[in-house]
């Protein structure tokens, strides 16, 4: 009579043996070596080099110097400086946008510039004073930085502000110490403390332009709320789908050692997806309004309009669920894996919400354009930090959860109802015992 142990020894032979032949392991692993080569490349090539494939990047430049132009110039120094500054930024870099205060205060509260250079009303009169020997200070610039559109992107907006300030400060000092006379007139000092100061005659500060809460991630809580958003409605759409077809009898409950399988209801596949995109839209309710509790409710994050917040959220996670629901009944066993790639692998490096879309390379500037993850970033991101306005993203926002829906709906239901006439079914009678 055999023993357990002697039968257990042909087991691991034949698994042994079964590991010996190349075909079973050529589609593990042609499609793993694919998905890491694909995988890195999308999320590494996206933000490698943000400072190369920087592509007019939104930066609000406001001349406020209302002094009257030197003698024998006909513009004040001010305009001077603006115009240096474009003049001086390589080609194609940045969106310098020259507004006035009241248009800078608009750019910044709708998050359409990353930061600003403040050029102040008194400039001119400032080194005017500097040339004549009347002041011993040089006149300050000012960088504003916008944290609401992440710390990342603020940064950036706010060192290529700093060097170009700086670099128009060489420029100018360079015209002013030519203008001086050789010999200094007597009188006030225009010696080595005033060529000193005209030598870098501009001083260049930084202040928040956009002031956001202590509680809100530098600006990154946008982003990671949006992605609680869209992974609850990914994980929670395929946790639906396994949880159907297991309890329908289409797939095996395996649980550790325990293995079952139910007897196959008999249901057409236009009525199996009705039934969990109706089971999405119960259980979104749920997940969004958990995600919510413990983000503004126990971790204190900053979230005004919370009733908005939670709306949009739910909306959200039920277009990524549906739209989930859709593919697999579209595509079958490799549903999950194309579903990822639609709403993680290809939406993270192309939602714009850790490294701004201007500092990745065109590829990824194509896929935001339909990508959902960057029209959701943008109305979370407007609900956090820009009172909910429209412009500020939320508007679009809408607009593209609506037309997800849609086609999460029409692409799904059009394709069983395709498999359904054809009579490809699902069902196989299984023992009831």
């Amino acid at each position: 009579m055999a023993t357990a142990g002697s039968q257990e020894a042909p087991r691991q032979a034949r698994a042994l043996a079964l590991a010996r032949h190349p075909k079973l392991w050529l589609f593990p692993t042609v499609l793993c070596g694919l998905l890491a080569v694909v995988l890195s490349l999308l999320y590494m090539g996206g933000i490698v080099n943000p400072t190369g494939h920087l592509h007019r990047l939104p930066i609000a430049l406001v001349n406020a110097d209302r002094g009257a132009p030197p003698p024998g110039q006909p513009e004040n120094l001010g305009t001077r400086l603006a115009k240096a500054i474009v003049a001086g930024t390589p080609a194609g870099t940045v969106d310098w946008r020259q507004v006035d205060e009241a248009g800078l205060r608009e750019q910044l509260a709708s998050g359409k510039v990353y930061g600003a250079l403040l050029v102040p009303k008194d400039f001119t009169a400032a080194v005017t004073a500097l040339v004549t020997g009347g002041a011993t200070e040089r006149p300050t610039v000012t960088v504003l930085t916008n944290p609401s559109l992440g710390s990342l992107g603020s940064s950036m907006a706010a060192q290529i502000a700093q060097n170009a300030a700086h670099q128009a400060s060489r420029a100018a000092g360079r015209e002013l110490l030519a203008a001086l006379p050789a010999t200094p007139a007597p009188g006030p000092d225009t010696g080595a403390t005033a060529r000193l100061l005209l030598a870098d005659p501009i001083a260049v500060a930084t202040q928040v332009g956009h002031p956001i809460g202590s509680h809100s991630g530098l600006g990154l809580s946008a982003f990671y709320f949006t992605l609680l958003a869209v992974l609850t409605g990914f994980i929670g759409g395929n946790m639906i789908h396994s949880g159907v077809d297991t309890a329908l009898g289409y797939t095996d409950s395996e649980i550790g050692p325990w293995h079952t399988r139910r007897p196959t209801v008999p249901i057409d596949r236009t009525q199996t997806l009705l039934l969990k995109m109706v089971m999405t839209a119960g259980i979104m309710l749920l997940t969004t309004s958990l995600v919510l509790i413990c983000t503004a409710g126990i971790l204190g994050m900053d979230a005004p309009h919370q009733a908005m917040l939670w709306l949009f959220a739910y909306c959200a996670s039920l277009a990524v669920g549906l739209g989930v629901q859709a593919i697999n009944a579209a595509f079958g066993g490799i549903g999950q894996l194309v579903s990822m790639f639609v709403f993680i692998a290809l939406a993270l490096p192309s939602s714009g919400a850790t490294v701004p879309l201007q500092a990745v390379p065109g590829f990824y500037r194509f896929l935001s354009v339909f990508e959902p993850m960057r029209q959701l970033s943008d109305g979370i991101r407007a609900i956090l930090f820009f009172d909910a306005r429209g412009d500020a993203g939320l508007a679009r926002g809408w607009i593209m959860i609506a037309i997800g829906v849609a086609l999460a709906l029409a692409f799904g239901f059009g394709m069983t109802r395709y498999y359904d006439r054809k009579g490809l079914h699902r069902w196989t009678p299984q023992p009831t015992d």
